[in-house]
């Protein structure tokens, strides 16, 4: 079983008024995803940075051979279920390539880049 990486980004500060003494929206999104239940074939894991910041918090999901995304835009209080949603159709494709009625509305609409797999 091939694993997927869901990675998020938890320092970013999402899109508007950020208040520097509150916990970051990046940091309140992994939570979020953290207290889900996701499929055993996913691993989520926190990193710094995904040089998504003028996106808002931002998300990366890579697995061997497949294609990777990066998406952004996401509010970690509306979007966490079309995340897990998302993530798992990627999951349980074969390339990555989710095709474009069958992903969720935020991954539709809010990808920032898509990576060719390294072979």
């Amino acid at each position: 079983m091939v694993k997927t990486v869901l990675m998020v980004c938890t320092t970013c500060k999402g899109v508007g008024e950020y208040d520097p003494e509150a916990p970051r929206p990046g940091a309140v999104l992994m939570d979020a995803l953290a207290a889900e239940t996701l499929p055993e074939n996913i691993e989520l894991r926190p990193v710094e940075c995904l040089s998504a910041c003028n996106t808002g918090c931002a998300i990366a999901l890579a697995a061997p051979g497949r294609w990777t995304y990066v998406y952004g835009r996401l509010d970690p209080a509306e979007h966490v279920a079309q995340i897990v949603e998302g993530a798992s159709a990627y999951a349980a494709s074969e390339d990555g390539l989710v095709p474009w009625r069958s992903r969720p509305q935020i991954f539709r609409k809010q990808s920032i880049a898509r990576v060719p797999p390294q072979e």
